[in-house]
């Protein structure tokens, strides 16, 4: 059986107190769906907000506006003001019967996430970061996902280097596809309801951000 699931790269918020957050492994993967904690929902906007902030004194600073007083405003104040936020992250790929894992690259984001429908309803190919490099080819009926498909010293493609493949119908793909876009309406859903919660001021423009990030429209 072959799973998908949409994550974040996270790792521990050691000594932010702004909000509860939860204790993860540096650079662990962080599963977005309707059913995480409230602490795990603090670790994602953390995340988020700590990724997309900006260096006070520059000129993109200078462009952002002033920073907020308040401190939950003003350590969010990147990410909400940032009009195309980065969510280091994407969509991981189980097979349980092999045991073999498609991962996300480095540099690839959550908010690239509708790049797959180019494999499925597109040019039938997408790439989704590197180091390990990772691509998803339309081959006939067939998805392949090979993880560290990666290129050879002289830049040409290399189809010999060892690596993860999964290979899946088509169909199949859509069908996770359409999953994980569930899992991260859900936990945008929660998101929203968690901000309302946590920090009032800011729910709103902490609901768009997010939705920003994850390339969705806000919830109504």
């Amino acid at each position: 059986m072959t799973s998908m699931r949409p994550v974040l790269e996270v790792f521990a918020p050691d000594g932010f107190t702004l909000w509860p957050t939860g204790g993860h492994e540096p650079y662990g993967h962080l599963t977005l769906n309707g059913r995480m904690t409230p602490a795990e929902v603090g670790t994602a906007l953390w995340r988020l907000a700590g990724y997309n902030d900006v260096e006070p004194g520059s000129a993109e600073a200078e462009e952002r506006g002033p920073r907020p007083a308040d401190p939950p405003g003003a350590f969010l104040h990147g990410l909400l003001t940032d009009p195309l936020p980065y969510a280091p992250g994407g969509l991981v790929v189980t097979d349980s019967v092999t045991g073999a894992v498609f991962e996300p690259g480095c540099c690839n984001g959550l908010e690239e996430w509708r790049g797959w429908l180019n494999v499925t309803d597109g040019s039938g190919t997408a790439w989704f970061g590197h180091d390990p490099d990772a691509r998803a080819e339309c081959v006939g009926r067939v998805v392949r996902l090979t993880q560290d498909a990666g290129n050879g010293e002289d830049g040409e493609d290399r189809e010999d280097r060892d690596g993860t493949v999964i290979e899946l119908p088509v169909d199949e793909l859509r069908r996770l596809l359409a999953g994980a876009e569930q899992d991260l309406r859900d936990f945008l859903a929660l998101a929203a309801g968690w901000a309302e919660r946590q920090l009032p001021g800011h729910a709103a423009a902490v609901t768009a951000a997010l939705a920003r990030a994850l390339d969705l429209e806000p919830p109504a």
